[in-house]
């Protein structure tokens, strides 16, 4: 008895299509299925099983080698551990290992405020300007909690002072939350005091809308722009809608301007709270002349220029003047 061929027909051919497409479609499914849950997960704060999901359907971690969620490394960089630190790393633990949204072991030395197992991870070759997936370096992290050893040991080590523009900026974030020491370690190496961020303003600004008067002195002592704020706002329309009259008087003292308008063409005066101490500072420092030797000092500051105003200390002038012109 003979086998009888039977052509494949059109019909049979579709159905061969069609089963193809279902298994890419399944596929697919699958794919966008698993991406959904391990969101879900990193939402709900459970990191660990959107790595396990991640590494087990997609191999990331043998893929890519670099990549993980929290390692031993972070535990012991985060809890300060640096015997196990040196240990970790001794025993071939990568410095650089990431996290899901890219935390490497220093961004958790730094924000746990731990120096030395920051010193640790840096002499090892951790990345001193790694960034997370939210921008987030090494050196906000220690601006964030006022980590003054911290901050001092990244800059030491070629930690760039200042972020790009939408960034998290270091220096921001350390003068709105008064971290005096992080500022002035910034300054000292070279952040732009004037750096500007379009939906924060320039530090400055930061420091009055918080009220931090050492930050904002600190800033203005080093050249910062008195007039330059978030757009027409000015660092002086911020501290008298605060009502702190203190940052006003200083930021008078550097020579702002109290006349500026703001875009709703509103004079400082005309921000502060009615009838409080700093709308009557303002209206009686209207009414009086301003010192000449006031007008002197920020005539001679901006002359110098701010790059220059480190030199004022070198001037040959009696003490007493050259502290007078450098606000001491």
């Amino acid at each position: 008895m003979t086998d009888i061929k039977v052509p494949l027909g059109s019909t049979d051919l579709s159905n061969v299509y069609f089963s193809i497409l279902a298994l890419f479609c399944f596929k697919l499914f699958v794919k966008i299925s698993l991406n959904l849950l391990s969101y879900f997960y990193i939402v709900r704060g459970n990191r660990k099983e959107a790595a396990r999901i991640s590494a087990e359907f997609y191999d990331y971690g043998k893929q890519h080698g670099s990549w993980a969620d929290r390692s031993p490394l972070h535990d012991a960089a985060s809890q300060g551990r640096l015997l196990a630190v040196r240990t970790l790393i001794l025993q071939g633990h990568s410095v650089n290992v990431l996290t899901i949204d890219h935390v490497t072991p220093l961004h958790e030395a730094c924000v746990g405020d731990h120096g030395a197992c920051a010193r640790a991870l840096i002499d090892a070759g951790a990345n001193v300007n790694a960034s997370t997936i939210d921008g987030v370096t090494p050196l906000f992290n220690a601006c964030a909690v006022g980590s003054v050893a911290c901050t001092e040991i990244l800059l030491e080590n070629g930690a760039k002072p200042q972020s790009l523009v939408y960034r998290p900026s270091p220096i921001h974030e350390a003068t709105s939350k008064g971290h005096y020491g992080c500022v002035e370690a910034l300054v000292t190496w070279g952040a732009d005091v004037d750096m500007d961020i379009p939906h924060l303003g320039t530090a400055l600004y930061t420091a009055c809308i918080c009220q931090e008067l050492e930050c904002a002195r600190k800033l203005l002592r080093e050249g910062a722009n008195v007039q330059k704020g978030r757009s027409l706002d000015s660092p002086l329309h911020a501290a008298a809608e605060k009502d702190c009259t203190v940052v006003v008087k200083l930021l008078l003292d550097f020579g702002a301007d109290i006349n500026a308008r703001n875009t709703e063409f509103q004079r400082p005066v005309d921000v502060a709270p009615p009838s409080s101490i700093t709308e009557g500072f303002l209206l009686l420092y209207e009414a009086t002349p301003r010192l000449l030797s006031q007008l002197c000092r920020q005539c001679v500051r901006s002359c110098v220029g701010r790059d220059r105003l480190h030199l004022l200390s070198h001037l040959p002038l009696p003490a007493r003047l050259r502290r007078y012109l450098q606000y001491q």
